[in-house]
């Protein structure tokens, strides 16, 4: 797989927590959870960011794991990624990613 597209269109290999965990670098482990933290006003640590993508086997974060609806929905309904789907257009679960990222769309175009 040339890029890790996310099951919304994301390139997972533009993701700080994707980043820290292939490089092991604390530091942005460390700027990615206090960024995160405030942006979701949750208490994220250092120690959560951590992620392989979230299509393949391995570590995910919290959220990627177990807490997406659309990676969810994805695994439910046995897709790729939200690009295989024919409701993709109408849905307002990944429209929420797509509607904001040009490129989250192109990639599910592919």
């Amino acid at each position: 797989m040339e890029k890790m597209i996310a099951y919304c269109g994301l390139d997972c290999e533009k993701c700080d927590a994707y980043l820290a965990t292939i490089n092991d670098d604390q530091a942005l482990r460390e700027k990615t959870a206090r960024s995160w933290a405030a942006l979701n006003d949750a208490p994220i640590l250092p120690e959560h960011i951590n992620c392989e993508g979230c299509r393949v086997d391995g570590i995910k974060t919290v959220y990627c794991d177990s807490l997406c609806p659309i990676r969810q929905c994805a695994l439910k309904k046995g897709m790729a990624t939200c690009g295989d789907c024919p409701d993709m257009e109408d849905c307002q679960t990944v429209g929420t990613i797509i509607s904001d990222n040009l490129d989250a769309m192109e990639n599910l175009k592919r």
